[in-house]
């Protein structure tokens, strides 16, 4: 992509997540993903109200009045972004391919955790750990995470998520709220999941196509593997074929969930076409409800 055209690209979406953030986003983001826990900020004379529990007995008795010790939220996070690149992403039916509304709702997400003074940090994977962007503040940071989300070119196609998320929990050493999102066209990473889900606050976002549910009858049609690159033709006017791909989708849907809810780990389902604000608020709310 051309300088000039990456740069107008950046602009367009720097300026429609960070309204989000800024707009939509803020409150639910603060409420839904909390600190560390609480730092010391000060003492004060005790007020009507004021919980006993945090009476200083030291300085009541020095002075001969109660005093209580004020707590802040140590609000700080660091929030990393586990953004799978692999090819089944460049697919879309509609208005939008896969990787456009991961590119959308990471650069959302990166522009909410910036407003809330937290670092971002980015692991781009596909069958491999494809490039690591340690976690920092600031809107220079972020605007380089959106231009590496708009240019990057991945070297392999494939998808690993164990193998992404083996790495995350290495590499990153304290605990931090991380965004899955992926397609999730992979198999055999529940144990990764629920290991990586133990250290960290864990969140997926799984973007899909309406299409991986139902095949439309438009005859005989050549299909292709954007993976492994294998082509195949499909008779899609074969009734039974398209009612097994149907099944095929809902069943590959349902194990999917039951992973996610095994391993207690939130997700936020997304159309490739729809909009994302609702399912992403939805999640914060939900999030927000249980703090």
């Amino acid at each position: 992509m051309e300088a000039t055209d990456l740069f107008k690209k950046v602009r367009k979406i720097e300026i429609k997540t960070r309204g989000l953030s800024n707009q939509i986003f803020a409150g639910q983001y603060h409420s839904a993903f909390k600190g560390r826990g609480m730092a010391f900020s000060e003492v004060r004379e005790y007020q009507y109200g004021d919980d006993i529990r945090n009476i200083d007995w030291n300085v009541t008795a020095r002075f001969n009045h109660p005093y209580v010790k004020i707590f802040d939220e140590e609000r700080e996070l660091t929030v990393m972004l586990l953004i799978d690149v692999s090819g089944s992403n460049e697919f879309g039916t509609k208005t939008h391919l896969k990787e456009d509304q991961i590119t959308e709702i990471a650069a959302v997400l990166a522009f909410s955790a910036i407003n809330n003074n937290d670092k971002v940090g980015v692991i781009f994977f596909s069958n491999k750990i494809e490039k690591f962007i340690p976690p920092k503040k600031g809107s220079t940071h972020i605007l380089r995470i959106i231009r590496e989300l708009i240019n990057f070119k991945p070297e392999n196609r494939e998808t690993d998520i164990s193998e992404a998320l083996a790495y995350f929990t290495n590499v990153i050493k304290k605990r931090c709220t991380a965004f899955l999102i992926s397609d999730f066209l992979d198999q055999n990473f529940e144990k990764a999941l629920q290991i990586a889900n133990r250290k960290h606050d864990l969140v997926a976002v799984r973007i899909f196509d309406e299409r991986e549910y139902v095949l439309p009858n438009i005859g005989l049609v050549k299909m292709k593997n954007a993976e492994t690159g294998k082509k195949m033709w499909v008779d899609t006017s074969n009734s039974k074929l398209r009612e097994a791909y149907r099944i095929n989708g809902i069943k590959r849907n349902t194990i999917l969930n039951e992973v996610f809810l095994k391993c207690g780990v939130d997700v936020a389902n997304i159309n490739s076409h729809e909009d994302y604000v609702k399912p992403l608020i939805n999640l914060f709310k939900q999030r927000g409800a249980r703090k």
